[in-house]
């Protein structure tokens, strides 16, 4: 759930941010659209990457902000402070040769972001809802950045790995037992 502080946050974030909180006091589960680059970008991922990334975050205590999920279109989006594309692409490509897709929202872009109450089966909702104003510390960026590619290579070895013990299932089940012949 997100808090006070992070509710009069983001709805700063309108362009109208009086009707911003007029429409979440009205319905705290609806969704608004954003714009992006003022007081935060998203970097947006696919969704096996972009949990996989949340997940190795928190398990490892690194730092992160908010972060949310548009579960229909199986998207991740990872809130950082504005102007961060530097330092992300940087890390981005010093981490990896063929780094993962992703789309960075910056200026003049809009992302739909949840509702402060948003409930489980929503299409819209918070893994790590705001709680305060992001920091602008650049670690942010370059910690979501170098994480991606190893939940990238992670879920890339994840596959390779489930298909090799399929076929060998497969050509396992096809060779029959000595009984059977």
């Amino acid at each position: 759930m997100m808090t006070r502080r992070g509710l009069g946050w983001l709805s700063e974030a309108a362009d109208l941010p009086e009707r911003c909180r007029e429409v979440w006091a009205d319905d705290p589960r609806r969704p608004y659209a954003l714009p992006t680059g003022r007081l935060f970008d998203v970097v947006v991922l696919e969704q096996r990457i972009g949990v996989e990334t949340f997940d190795q975050l928190e398990r490892h205590q690194m730092p992160v902000g908010p972060v949310m999920a548009d579960w229909a279109t199986r998207q991740i989006g990872f809130f950082l402070f504005p102007g961060s594309r530097a330092p992300f692409d940087r890390t981005l490509a010093s981490e990896s040769s063929e780094p993962p897709t992703y789309r960075y929202l910056g200026t003049n872009s809009l992302a739909v972001v949840p509702g402060p109450m948003p409930l489980s089966g929503d299409r819209y909702t918070w893994l790590r809802a705001p709680a305060k104003r992001l920091d602008n510390t650049p670690t942010h960026a370059v910690t979501l950045a170098a994480m991606l590619v190893a939940a990238h290579e992670l879920v890339i070895r994840a596959d390779r790995y489930g298909e090799a013990l399929s076929r060998r299932t497969a050509d396992d089940s096809g060779k029959g037992t000595d009984r059977d012949q």
